[in-house]
């Protein structure tokens, strides 16, 4: 539980819109990267391996191969050198964190395609519908048959 406090101080440092993605997502980061006076903004492409933590201490990893070489970032997700992250592609995955991806290379490294992208929209997971199975009948009541015992025993 957060002192109010604290919270109240992070509030303001939040980004109003944050950006939508997901583990596995294939994205574009747009960093501000400021080099002696200039400023410009240099695109860092790759998936989503994890995110981390809550609020303004909020992170997510995204990992590219570069030259037969795997390069991962760590972005803090409220930073103010972030200017966008845009979605390229979802994928379908069945786990939390994808640390799996770094022992792989080549064909090895693709996910499975997700839903598909749409502009203006959320790009949240759909709500999961809920599995509707039919009701068991109920069981015929079982009748025994009462045996009679031989006699002379």
């Amino acid at each position: 539980m957060k002192n109010t406090l604290i919270r109240d101080v992070e509030q303001k440092h939040l980004k109003a819109n944050a950006p939508q993605f997901d583990i596995g997502d294939l994205v574009d980061v747009h960093c501000r990267i400021v080099e002696g006076e200039k400023e410009r903004i240099q695109i860092f492409s790759g998936t989503i391996i994890s995110r981390k933590g809550e609020g303004i201490n909020s992170t997510f990893t995204v990992r590219r191969i570069v030259n037969n070489e795997g390069v991962e970032r760590i972005f803090p997700l409220h930073s103010p050198k972030i200017e966008k992250l845009e979605v390229k592609r979802k994928s379908r995955v069945r786990r939390a964190k994808l640390y799996y991806l770094r022992d792989r290379t080549g064909k090895a490294t693709r996910l499975k395609e997700g839903a598909p992208i749409v502009p203006g929209a959320g790009n949240s997971k759909p709500p999961r519908a809920a599995a509707t199975e039919p009701e068991p009948e109920p069981a015929a009541a079982v009748q025994t048959a009462e045996v009679p015992e031989p006699a002379g025993v």
